[in-house]
């Protein structure tokens, strides 16, 4: 199932969606699969930080401002693109830095999170901007019921190459 996330900022630094995409994944009834998130965007990136204390976002966004800070500071003097504002390039280089993509586990119906850790857009624009968040669920059924089949065809052949376990870990 696919769905998109909408998310409006109003200038640089983390927006968290983790409760949106939380409460997609539960109302899709997967018990066991995979959740990508892609960003459409070439000048935000997606993240997963923790989400307890908004002093880690707070030095997120100031390290990457001075790594990689405006096109009008003296030390980016060799930009050439420059056509969208000073911090277009900058916006890019930073997106280009981090992840446009995040994949996450689903176990028993949940995002696999851990205790402290939150799902970010990180927006490196200036301005404000409406980005936008595909999301796909992978179920393992396809999966299992492939391991399965194989495991039968090697149990034909007595091979002992093949060892099947169907423990579910956390």
């Amino acid at each position: 199932m696919q769905t998109v996330f909408e998310c409006s900022t109003t200038g640089p630094g983390l927006y968290e969606f983790t409760a949106s995409v939380q409460d997609f994944v539960r109302g899709q009834s997967v018990a066991t699969g995979l959740l990508t998130l892609f960003c459409q965007h070439t000048s935000c990136s997606l993240v997963i930080q923790e989400n307890a204390d908004p002093d880690v976002q707070r030095d997120l966004q100031a390290f990457f401002e001075r790594l990689v800070p405006d096109a009008d500071d003296p030390s980016m003097a060799y930009l050439v693109h420059r056509a969208e504002g000073p911090d277009d390039m900058p916006a890019h280089i930073k997106a280009a830095l981090l992840q446009t993509s995040l994949s996450i586990p689903i176990v028993k119906g949940r995002l696999a999170l851990g205790t402290w850790q939150g799902i970010y857009l990180f927006e490196h624009r200036t301005h404000p901007h409406s980005r936008r968040v595909r999301s796909e669920e992978q179920t393992t059924e396809l999966q299992s019921r492939e391991t399965i089949s194989y495991a039968a065809h090697c149990l034909k052949k007595k091979t002992q190459n093949f060892r099947f376990n169907t423990s579910e870990s956390q």
